[in-house]
Formats: C-alpha cells, structure tokens, sequence
C-alpha cells in the first residue's frame, strides 16, 4: 500500500452530517483510511496479485472497476505471467485517479528485489462510471468495495455485464461489506468491527460521523444476495475466500 497522511477527515465535530465523497481530501488519506477501516485489506490485495497470476490468460483484460488509488491495478501488474495482457482500471473520480497515476508512476521508476522495474506500458486508466464502460476479453475483473456503493437497481446488470464480458475460465473478485439477516449477529459483527476501527486509533466521534456520511452512500447486502446475483449472471461458482466479521470477498469462476 502506498503511504499517505493520516485520515482526521472526521476528527472534529461537523455542522452536519454531508455523503461520503471520493473527492481530493479522501483521496490524500485514502490508504491510510482504508487499511484501518477495512479488516484484512492489505491481504485482499495481496491475493488479488496471486489470483491474477493463476487465472489471467494470454492476450486478454484484467480489469479493476473502481480501482481508487490502483492497490489493485499494483497487485496484478506485479504478478502477471501471461503475455499480451492489458490491465485497466475504471474510476469515475478523476482525484483518486490523479493519485492513481502518481503511484503508477513511483512504482514504474522504483526497483524491485530482482533489480528490474514495473512495466506499467500494458496499464490503462479509465475515468468513467463502471456501469457503461466497455468490458471484453476479460480473464480477471476485480470489483474491490465498489459495488456497494453503486444503487442496488444496477448491480446486477453490472454484474451480467462482466459476465458477459470474460472469457471461460475467467475470474471475478468481489470484496464487500455485507450485511446479516439475523439481526443480532448483524450487531454484533458492527460492534466487532467499531472494535477494530478504535483498536486502530479512531475515535467514537470519528467512527459515528463516517458512518453517518456513508449511510446513503454505501449500501450493502448480504451474502446470500451476493452469491445468488452472480450465479443469476452465468458464473458456475461464487465462494467466500475471505471472511472477518461484515466484511467479504468471493471468488466467481465463469
């Protein structure tokens, strides 16, 4: 994960209480914000790296819709072993795709422990909304906590489209905070998870004004949800590969 500053984007009190934005001020804290929010983060993307290693395929497209500040896109194009690919990532703020492209540019100009540098030449950044830009020939499409903020009434033809777009054999990663029918589990995995948002120095006030700029914004769903909307899509499997307490990531096969 690139270094950023430190997330106070919440730590004193606001007038009220305005949506979450992915605008310049979120993206200078955005890896910062992301690692001690999220349970599991930086091993996510690490496995994003391993899968696009096993299942990217010769003369094809991986995409990363919604790559924010390109963890994602970095994690593929350091790990690929198949030849003629093209790796693309689709955001529509042009502020953390600025970030995005200054990343992009350290790691292409930094050595790695066998002395050779990134190629970033197959990369291409797109700054669009994912539910019209073009998907074809995919081998990996990575969706990284992106679906849950795009309105419910879309996902699903989102989700068709990518379907419809990879190729057999082809993979989707979907990382998602979810949510649980039973209430009291529900509870208690938000609970858990304030737990960890203050084991990892936010405060209350900080945890409860986030969360009430990302109600109307982030939507999530529950697992079950998930699991039927991509076998409805056309993909043979869609499993669990990660799991801590309302956060997910499955692994669809086509």
């Amino acid at each position: 994960m690139p270094k950023s500053h430190t997330d106070t984007l919440f730590a004193t009190p606001l007038d009220s209480a305005q949506d979450f934005l992915f605008d310049e001020k979120v993206a200078a804290v955005f890896p910062d914000m992301i690692k001690r929010s999220v349970p599991g983060y930086p091993t996510i993307i690490n496995m994003i790296g391993a899968m696009a290693h096993r299942y990217a395929q010769p003369d094809s497209h991986l995409y990363d819709l919604g790559c924010s500040l390109g963890a994602g896109i970095l994690a593929m194009a350091q790990n690929l072993k198949a030849p003629n690919t093209t790796i693309i990532g689709v955001d529509n703020s042009q502020a953390m795709l600025d970030k995005c492209q200054h990343y992009l540019d350290i790691n292409s100009k930094s050595l790695d422990k066998n002395n050779k540098s990134l190629d970033t030449s197959n990369i291409q950044l797109r700054c669009e909304d994912i539910d019209n830009t073009d998907l074809s020939q995919a081998s990996v499409v990575v969706l990284n906590f992106t679906l849950q903020f795009i309105p419910r009434e879309k996902r699903q033809s989102i989700v068709q489209r990518i379907a419809d777009a990879m190729l057999p054999g082809g993979v989707l990663v979907l990382s998602e905070k979810v949510t649980f029918s039973d209430s009291h589990v529900d509870e208690l995995f938000v609970s858990l998870h304030h737990e960890f948002k203050k084991a990892n120095g936010y405060s209350d006030l900080e945890i409860s004004q986030k969360r009430s700029a990302l109600e109307n914004v982030l939507l999530p769903e529950t697992v079950v949800t998930h699991q039927d909307r991509l076998k409805t899509a056309g993909f043979s499997t869609a499993d669990i590969w990660f799991h801590c307490f309302n956060f997910a990531s499955f692994l669809a096969i086509k």
